[in-house]
């Protein structure tokens, strides 16, 4: 029997192309690689939105909150073998007024319920992957973007690798520090998606990781 993984984040998990407003292909977005690089023995699901947060609820966008998608997510894709996180960027926005100790709050309450929807997993337990999104680049503040986002964003991203470490470890979850995993730098119009290269480089560290979890 193939092994289910759903991939649950925002923009970046979406493919969101900075350079054109749209949408990176099939070919390029690390969701679709990583199924290539895993093979048949795996169904790789994309569930990704843009501004998607752990669990706030954003007064400018509906249906934002991770948390109050989540259930319906694992539901309609199960039974599952791994779930991977990539949340945390649009949680640093000024509007929500979080620290990064908040954010990893808000992480750990979105673990929790996916660990108590018991229904949906393969083999009666949650199995979940928590990778800590690359970090915003400082230069966002200089683009057109930093006046949805706000300011302060990028000092936020720097401090959830920290944080999110000691929740994944606290909620006994697997781990990914997309920091470690990418070395090409976030595009150059917004500083805050990953690039065509970025795509590829946390494919293959997840391809790397999986296999070893699930």
């Amino acid at each position: 029997m193939k092994k289910h993984i759903v991939c649950f984040g925002d923009s970046n998990t979406y493919g969101y192309n900075a350079a054109t407003n749209g949408r990176f292909d099939e070919e390029t977005r690390w969701t679709c690689l990583l199924q290539e690089m895993l093979g048949d023995e795996y169904v790789v699901r994309e569930e990704g939105l843009g501004g998607r947060t752990t669990c706030f609820r954003d007064p400018l966008t509906e249906g934002m909150s991770g948390l109050d998608y989540l259930y319906p997510c694992l539901m309609s894709h199960g039974p599952l073998d791994l779930l991977v996180i990539m949340l945390g960027t649009n949680d640093t926005k000024e509007r929500f007024g979080c620290t990064p100790e908040c954010i990893g709050q808000s992480l750990k309450r979105l673990i929790s319920k996916a660990i108590s929807t018991v229904d949906c997993w393969e083999k009666g337990r949650a199995n979940i992957l928590v990778v800590t999104p690359q970090n915003i680049d400082r230069r966002y503040a200089q683009t057109e973007i930093a006046g949805i986002m706000g300011y302060g964003c990028a000092e936020k991203s720097e401090g959830l690798s920290a944080e999110f470490k000691k929740i994944a470890d606290l909620m006994g979850c697997h781990y990914l520090d997309a920091n470690e995993a990418i070395s090409a730098p976030t595009n150059d119009v917004d500083y805050m998606h990953l690039t065509a290269e970025g795509h590829r480089q946390l494919a293959e560290a997840l391809a790397a990781k999986i296999p070893e979890i699930v």
